[in-house]
Formats: structure tokens, sequence, C-alpha cells
């Protein structure tokens, strides 16, 4: 070893023997720089292949045939997006600017009633997946008339509006009650599920870089976990490391979960159940995993929301998945969805008020004041605050039970029928509410199609191709599930006829998407799609 040592001195000493000092410096400075830069690049969290393909295609993208082309499918696709949106609302009038003599309550009652009505599914007959989760005129009329009393206020300002915090308070409080929490748990409301797996993401990344000193996080989250996930690192500059699923059970693959674990990962994530198959990740495994390398879990219960909180006293089986479980901090959970609350209220819930309290936003040395709020916006609507808990205390234990039993029942006897039908296969064992089906035989699209055409709107899914149905109040309706079945039976038989016949139309373009492997392009087809309601044409 020593000779060695000798060697490589003497080797070092005679290639430097004859360089100025200056050069000597700036070959070291070079190399060391050299070697920071490319030890940085390799040790990222996306990988150099990845890193390498997306180079690759921003390069080809700049190839002036390509870019003229792409511009201009881009451009078809946008112009599709915006004539579809028009038909979609053919007969109204669009406004360009604010009318000269303001209109009457009963001319905007009837202008809202027209706008309200148009669409192509009839929700209010469960024709349409998830969407809308329940629909009571007792329910909706207790909810116009609380958030109009409550319409003008905001908890922003507690002193002037203490009875509205209470209620918000109440809410956090039940719905902690209802997950196992204990007299430690806290938590917020919130505008909606994404803003709940938002902040939470926010709190765990302040909190590892706070207590642990991480600044390069990321977080471990299954492939088929919500996409809100997505957004929250896209803002949040936490890195997503999304992980494989078991083909067979569509659960996250427990092996791959662990050995994704690093020093940098502030989070651990389990759905339950998450949204495109409906089957649920094994949280007690998850749970072992946060405990025993000491990083926080958050289970996404927000497709779950009050029907997984209430599956065991309603006498079905559900895996352990809330604060009962070692290792869960944090739950999200979503009221305007099987709480029947308003569209646009969500609870996030945390086993500890350190981890809360990393959610809040605090600005000390604003010259309007230290300026401090819990969630993402800082004025909120109290109005949603009080029709929620309005909405809880309307139903009650019974209410929730008594619409969980009919819900879970229907699910289960779409399940049953659905895997009866030859052609078409249920894709893993859903837990709740959302039933997923795929085919072997023919493109599953095909029924989707087919399915729309006679009213029927269920939710698409890629990476393999499927679609799904989830079961609301809605479909718990006489004959809406029977219905429902039959017109698949019918539609599938159909097919079968012809099971080779490719996918035509828009879905034949969604089916294509999956074989794009520059997901850039379909992320600029989103784009239009997205901005296509906002557009107004001329009238």
């Amino acid at each position: 070893m020593e000779n060695c040592a000798k060697v490589l001195t003497k080797g070092i000493n005679n290639a430097f023997g004859n360089r100025e000092p200056w050069q000597i410096m700036t070959i070291t400075a070079i190399n060391v720089l050299t070697t920071v830069w490319l030890w940085n690049f390799i040790n990222q969290d996306e990988s150099v292949y990845r890193r390498t393909k997306k180079y690759f295609f921003r390069l080809l993208k700049k190839l002036p045939m390509v870019k003229a082309r792409i511009q201009k499918e881009i451009g078809s696709t946008r112009d599709e997006f915006r004539k579809d949106m028009v038909k979609r609302c053919d007969g109204l009038v669009y406004s360009h600017k604010l009318p000269e003599k303001g209109f009457s309550k009963e001319e905007i009652f009837a202008l809202v009633d027209q706008h309200i009505q148009k669409g192509n599914y009839d929700w209010q007959d469960g024709r349409v997946s998830g969407t809308v989760y329940g629909y009571d005129p007792d329910v909706v009329d207790l909810i116009t008339k609380v958030y109009g009393k409550a319409s003008y206020t905001n908890p922003l300002h507690p002193d002037i509006f203490p009875g509205i915090c209470k209620m918000e308070a109440e809410v956090v409080k039940m719905i902690s009650t209802l997950f196992n929490g204990d007299e430690n748990t806290s938590g917020t409301m919130t505008t909606g599920g994404t803003e709940s797996i938002l902040l939470a993401c926010k709190a765990y990344r302040d909190y590892a870089r706070e207590v642990k000193g991480i600044t390069k996080p990321n977080m471990i989250v299954p492939k088929s976990a919500h996409a809100a996930f997505d957004k929250a690192g896209q803002f949040l500059g936490i890195h997503v490391r999304s992980i494989k699923l078991n083909p067979k059970t569509t659960e996250v693959d427990l092996t791959a979960f662990k050995n994704a674990i690093n020093s940098n990962t502030i989070m651990l994530v389990g759905s339950a159940p998450n949204f495109p198959y409906g089957t649920m990740d094994d949280i007690e495994e998850i749970g072992k995993l946060g405990a025993y390398y000491n990083i926080p879990v958050h289970v996404d219960a927000c497709l779950g929301s009050f029907v997984i909180g209430y599956m065991k006293k309603a006498g079905y089986y559900v895996r352990p998945f809330d604060f009962s479980v070692k290792g869960v901090t944090s739950i999200s959970v979503d009221t305007h969805k099987y709480g029947f609350a308003p569209k646009g209220s969500s609870v996030i819930i945390y086993t500890e008020e350190k981890f809360r309290d990393h959610q809040f936003t605090v600005t000390t040395d604003w010259p309007g004041g230290v300026y401090g709020s819990p969630t993402v916006n800082g004025s909120r609507a109290g109005g949603i605050i009080a029709a929620c808990w309005a909405t809880m205390m309307m139903f009650g234990e019974e209410g929730y039970l008594e619409a969980t039993k009919r819900i879970l029942d229907t699910s289960r006897f779409i399940e049953d029928g659905l895997r009866k039908i030859k052609g078409i296969h249920v894709i893993g064992k859903p837990a709740t509410t959302v039933i997923a089906i795929g085919s072997e035989v023919f493109e599953i699209f095909r029924l989707s199609d087919a399915l729309s055409k006679i009213g029927w709107s269920l939710n698409i899914l890629q990476f393999p191709s499927g679609i799904h149905i989830c079961v609301t109040d809605m479909h718990t309706k006489n004959g809406v599930a029977a219905k429902f079945l039959a017109d698949t039976a019918a539609n599938v038989a159909e097919i079968l006829k012809d099971p080779g016949r490719p996918v035509e139309g828009k879905l034949a373009i969604y089916g294509a998407a999956q074989t794009i492997s520059d997901r850039s392009l379909v992320g600029d087809v989103t784009r239009n799609f997205l901005s296509a309601p906002y557009y107004i044409p001329e009238n």
C-alpha cells in the first residue's frame, strides 16, 4: 500500500512538475468543479435516463419542420376543444361587457337556470360517475339558506366571526373522532381535496427543513395516488418518487416503496382508496415504514370520505387505515363527497399540532401588520364552513350510516354484476365505491364510447386502459344500478361481435396519447382542453 502511494505521488509530481502555479490552480479548480457537477448530475431524484429523454425531445421540437408540425396539430386540437365547448353552450348568449342596466332578480334566476341545465348527461338520474355525490332537496334547501345567512362571513377575522371559527373547529373535531383521532388531533378545513393534500405536503416539507435540515425533499407516492400530489410537488419544489403497483392487486409494490426511501424523504403516502381503481394500499405496512424511519405518513381518504369512515359500523370489512394505525400522522377527507356538504369543502387532520402548525403561513415584516393564514387562502368563505357544519349536523351518525350502507350495497351489486359479464374484468378488489373495469378482448374505450352515447358518463383510465364508475347516492335510486348493468352487458355483447375493431373518435386520440413518448406533447393538448372553457366567441 505504501509503495502504491509513493508511485501515485511521484506520478502526480511528474505530471505537474513543469507547470506554472496558476496552471496547477486552474486545472485543480476545473477538475473539482467538473467532479461536483458530475456528482450533482448523477445524484438527482429524477433519473439520468428521464432527464436525457426530456432534453432530447426539447431539442427535437426546435427543428423547424418538427416545430411547425407540432404547432399545427396543437392548434387544431385547440380549435376543436373550443368548438366543442361552444356547442355545449348552444343557445346561451355570451356577455363581453357588463350590461348597461342591471338585470332584475327574476331575469337573473331565469338565466342561472338556463346555464345550470346545460350539459349532455343527466346527473340527477344517476348517469354520472362520481361528480355529484348526493342530491336531496331538503339538504339543498338547508345549504342554500345557511350559506345565505353566512355568505358575508370570513374566518380570517376570528374576533369578528368567532362563531364561524367554532363551526370549523367542530367540523375538524367531529371528523377527527370519526377517524380515531385523540385529544391531540388537529387540522383545518380547506376548499377541496387538492388543497388538503397540498397543505399536508407543505407542512411536512417545512417540518423536515426545520427539524431535519432537508433542503432537497422528496415524497414516496404510489403511481395510483391522486394527481394532487404531483401538483403539490410542482408548487412546492418536492420531488415525487412515483412507485410502481402490483399489476394484479393495483396496490403499491411495498418492496419498491421501501427501496425508494432515502435521507431526503419527507413523507410517505397511501390511498384509502385510490382514484383510478378504487383499491386501497396496505396502510399498516406503510405506517410501519414511517414509524421505523421516523417519516410522516399521509393517508389520502378524500375519495373514501365518510363512506370509508363508516364502513365498519355499517357492517362492511375495511382494512385498518386511519389514526388507529401506528405511523399514520395525517389524513385528508373530502366533506363535499360522501359527507354531502356543498362543493368546496374538505378537511386535513394531523396527529400532532406541530405538523399542523407547519402548514400555516406567517409573514412578520409586512407594513400591513403581522399576517398569518392557516390555509392557502387568506380570506375564506364562511358560508361554506357553516353549510358543511349544518349538513353534518343534519345527517348525524344515523344518517351517514344509512347512506353508507345503501351506497356500499349498490357498489357490491354493481361489482358482482360486472364480474359476470363475459369480455370484461374488474381490476383489483374495490375497497369502497370505485369499480374499475378493463378488457383483454377488445379496446375498453369502445365500451366507454358506447355507454356515453346512451347517456352514461364514466371515468377514463390509462396505463393500462380502463374505465371506472364511482358509485354515489345518486346510483342507489330504484333501478339505476340494474339499468347500468343491463346497458353494459348489452353493449359488451354488441362489441364482441367485432372485438378487433379499433376505437374511433375522441377516445381514439386518448388511447393514442398513451403511446406518445414525449409526455410534454400530451401536456400541451391538455392545456388546450383546460383553456377551452375560458374561450368567449363573438356573438
